[in-house]
């Protein structure tokens, strides 16, 4: 079963309590009340309800479209042809003011993104609702880790959605996808959470909700909101077979919306702590074999060496039983919440220690593999390599001081791929160094620019790049 984005790839509040008032109350009671309640309540009440629910909700969903170039097989085996392609994705407005989130992989690499936004003329007799303008709009920031990222248009006093809370989404809950599958405008669907905290892997530090809402390709970027019209999630992949849905969709929950956009809007990128601990949850026989007095919580396996944790005196060994006083219950719950912790920030553990209650405050420093931590520090009119199509910057002394120990002294950093620039199609990552191009060794934006240009369209260039601490080359045609 395959992971589909789903970016369009056709090229062109108060609680509810009571039935009857509220779409929660009245399809709770209707779903879950059996035969009696579904003849007390008219069935006119419960889609009234819905469609409230719809009409509040979706003037704040828009369409994204993007112009990018990508490849283009050809069809008669003469390989990859590189030409400029038109995609469309949702998007969901947060801010009156016109910020609008969406998923990363609907505008990376885009050249030109415009909004349609929703229409304020009211509808009249036509079933058809009247369509709404297109602006442009501009990437604030993205992140590549949750696939999120952050539009901004301008205008004022635009409709909008509050994120909602997930963690107290619960499994089996109504939820509605809104957004355009496949370029459909302003479609709905229905479902329920099929599961609140699901891991691809086992090592992820993000988790999905997983829903069974009908979603598309073209939902990439749209809301998944609750009964009470508030966003619970952005609309990301699907798994199938078909390249269509099969009921396997997820969602960025909205508490971790909450903080990418928060560092989006404020940074241009985000920033993420890491605390130097190994940390395992703990089962009744890891307890029984060392003779812990509790038999749930999470263990620490493994301290870093004059890492923050080991500077604030944390144990191997050690139990955490809360962080800023909430319950930690297992490993996965536990990186999750230092997920959510931007360098700088302190957590408090409440620890049990050889049976005995302790506390640590930790600071959280950046982490090492964060592939965003140099983003706002670049920007396109001053860092932009063209022809590789990435923002690189030279190895001055504020950017060897975030770096591990590199293998050579000099080289230009890959701050993060261009948003709106066409180069080659290479596979540059972010936090490559490029140290050589055919040889010859480069340590300025200048010295880099030049011998690319150097190069007629169609010519061949083998750069030498630091990865992960070891050397490889990249062999690159210049556009």
């Amino acid at each position: 079963m395959s992971r589909r984005l789903l970016n369009g790839s056709h090229k062109t509040g108060s609680p509810i309590l009571l039935a009857g008032r509220h779409p929660a109350g009245v399809l709770a009671t209707l779903l879950f009340c059996g035969s009696l309640a579904a003849q007390s309540i008219p069935l006119r009440q419960i889609n009234e309800q819905v469609v409230k629910l719809v009409e509040q909700t979706s003037p704040s969903v828009v369409l994204v479209m993007s112009n990018a170039y990508g490849p283009l097989s050809s069809e008669d085996g003469g390989g990859a042809v590189v030409s400029l392609q038109q995609s469309a994705g949702s998007g969901v407005i947060l801010t009156e003011d016109g910020y609008i989130v969406t998923n990363r992989h609907v505008v990376a690499g885009a050249t030109r993104i415009q909004v349609r936004l929703p229409s304020r003329e009211k509808a009249g007799s036509s079933i058809l609702r009247p369509r709404g303008k297109i602006v442009p709009a501009r990437v604030i920031g993205s992140d590549e880790e949750t696939d999120l990222a952050l539009l901004k248009v301008d205008e004022n006093q635009l409709p909008f959605l509050k994120l909602g809370d997930s963690e107290g989404i619960r499994q089996g809950q109504m939820v509605f996808a809104l957004g355009n599958p496949l370029g459909l405008e302003d479609s709905l669907s229905m479902g329920v959470v099929s599961a609140v905290a699901r891991q691809l892997r086992p090592d992820d530090r993000v988790i999905y909700i997983q829903t069974d809402a009908a979603i598309n390709p073209g939902n990439s970027g749209g809301p998944l909101i609750d009964t009470e019209g508030q966003v619970i999630g952005i609309n990301t992949f699907i798994l199938s077979q078909s390249r269509g849905s099969e009921g396997l969709g997820f969602a960025v929950p909205s508490n971790i919306v909450h903080y990418v956009f928060d560092e989006l809007k404020q940074h241009g990128s985000v920033s993420r702590g890491d605390i130097g601990i190994e940390a395992q949850t703990l089962t009744p026989g890891m307890a029984a074999g060392l003779g812990l007095p509790v038999e749930k919580g999470v263990i620490v396996a493994d301290v870093t060496p004059k890492g923050p944790a080991d500077v604030a005196e944390v144990k191997s060994g050690d139990i955490i039983l809360a962080m800023d006083g909430k319950p930690m219950e297992n490993a996965r719950q536990f990186h999750v919440n230092v997920y959510l912790h931007h360098f700088g920030s302190v957590m408090t553990l409440d620890m049990l220690r050889e049976g005995k209650k302790v506390q640590a405050k930790v600071v959280a420093l950046e982490r090492d593999d964060n592939p965003d931590r140099f983003a706002a520090m670049v920007s396109e009119q001053l860092n932009l390599v063209q022809r590789l199509g990435v923002l690189a910057m030279q190895l001055e002394e504020k950017v060897l001081a975030r770096l591990p120990p590199l293998r050579k002294s000099y080289g230009i950093l890959v701050a993060r791929r261009s948003l709106t620039a066409m180069g080659s199609m290479t596979d540059l990552k972010t936090g490559d160094i490029i140290s050589a191009v055919n040889n010859q060794p480069v340590s300025t934006l200048k010295e880099l620019r030049d011998m690319l240009n150097e190069r007629k369209p169609g010519e061949n260039a083998v750069l030498q790049i630091q990865r992960d601490g070891k050397l490889r080359y990249v062999e690159v045609t210049l556009e």
